[in-house]
């Protein structure tokens, strides 16, 4: 394939950029997608998807399990002072790790006769109905579409003056794989004063930890391991799975400055995906299903607009937004509004000790936050 000559150029190569990439390459659809990393790569995400996309990703060909994804269908939530409840997932949803799931999802893209550029984009133009995509080894490259899918900050989100990017976020994640005991039927959200770790197994058997904190809280201590001490192991469930495992990191990985600011879905005429589109609470536990959703409504709505069904790009940028909106804002609306909650140190035990008294309760939140099987 000619790289200058494509229908479609995905930006970012993670769930979102190969999903939708590999779905459009199954029709017929010229996809060039550019991704700054090389594959295998960790990446600081809590590594617990949703059942609710298992059928989409099914369709397209890729199957978890068969890459050893733990099946998960127990949650457990605890607060700072050690109050917990435990539930069933009402869908389930399983386990596997950013390495592993984006390395195999990139296998199949290129086994899709997806042509993958590994580059760094610096700039995208649109004019006279086509994008010219500059990136620092190449100038020349032009699509009909372009589908921005570059993850939680870029350059771009820089370049393009986003709302989002002109606040200063005072989120900080921290990740980690670890040996060790752990349920691997369970998700685990541990709140400590001013974050939330999620704990779950992944394909290999590991123990993902990962955890977001408040920045201006950490940085009052010298390192990760003087903050972990004095506030994360005062969560009892916590300090036993770090006290109990063994790190297979030399270092935890981290990412400074996550945002949960509204996001537009369409930027510059690029339809944008995944945590480009728009990012939930990690403690509502479901960004990589949002992720792999927003690139099947924004596949199926390119292809009626490449295939004629879809006439014209206004209709096509604003049935996307509609769609995107009607799919996620209710369930980021509640990610806020739970997380906002559960950051009330005096709170957070209160409305445990509630869901205890009702124990319907706690799944019907969980549904707030994740939608229903996807359509295929």
């Amino acid at each position: 394939m000619n790289k200058s000559e494509v229908d479609v150029i995905v930006i970012g190569g993670g769930l979102a950029g190969l999903t939708s990439a590999i779905h459009l390459s199954k029709e017929g659809i010229r996809v060039l997608l550019i991704e700054k990393n090389s594959y295998p790569k960790h990446k600081v995400c809590g590594e617990y998807v949703s059942n609710e996309v298992l059928p989409y990703l099914y369709s397209i060909g890729f199957n978890p399990f068969g890459f050893g994804a733990k099946r998960i269908s127990e949650f457990q939530l605890t607060t700072h002072n050690n109050k917990s409840i435990n539930t069933k997932l009402p869908l389930g949803g399983f386990g596997m790790s950013r390495y592993e799931m984006d390395f195999q999802l990139y296998q199949l893209a290129l086994k899709n006769e997806v042509e993958v550029l590994q580059d760094t984009v610096i700039d995208v133009v649109f004019k006279n109905d086509v994008f010219h995509i500059e990136t620092k080894s190449n100038t020349d490259l032009q699509a009909k579409i372009v589908l921005g899918a570059f993850g939680k900050r870029s350059n771009l989100d820089v370049k393009f003056q986003r709302k989002f990017i002109q606040k200063k976020s005072p989120y900080l994640g921290v990740k980690i794989h670890v040996s060790g005991q752990f349920p691997e039927d369970k998700v685990a959200l541990h709140n400590f004063k001013g974050g939330y770790c999620g704990v779950s197994k992944v394909e290999n058997g590991s123990i993902n930890l990962c955890y977001i904190t408040n920045y201006e809280a950490f940085k009052k201590y010298k390192n990760i391991e003087a903050f972990q001490e004095d506030v994360l192991f005062k969560n009892a469930a916590l300090n036993e799975v770090f006290k109990n495992s063994k790190p297979q990191f030399e270092t935890p990985l981290t990412i400074s400055q996550i945002s949960f600011e509204t996001k537009e879905p369409i930027e510059n005429h690029m339809i944008m995906c995944g945590d480009s589109a728009g990012m939930i609470h990690p403690l509502c536990g479901n960004g990589m299903g949002m992720a792999i959703r927003s690139s099947q409504l924004a596949s199926l709505l390119i292809i009626d607009y490449l295939k004629g069904k879809i006439k014209t790009r206004e209709e096509l940028e604003k049935e996307y937004v509609r769609r995107w909106k009607k799919t996620f804002s209710f369930r980021l609306k509640a990610g806020h509004v739970i997380a906002y909650l559960f950051r009330k140190d005096w709170l957070a035990p209160k409305l445990l000790v509630f869901l205890r008294w009702f124990p319907f309760l706690a799944p019907q939140i969980i549904k707030m936050t994740h939608g229903k099987p996807m359509k295929v």
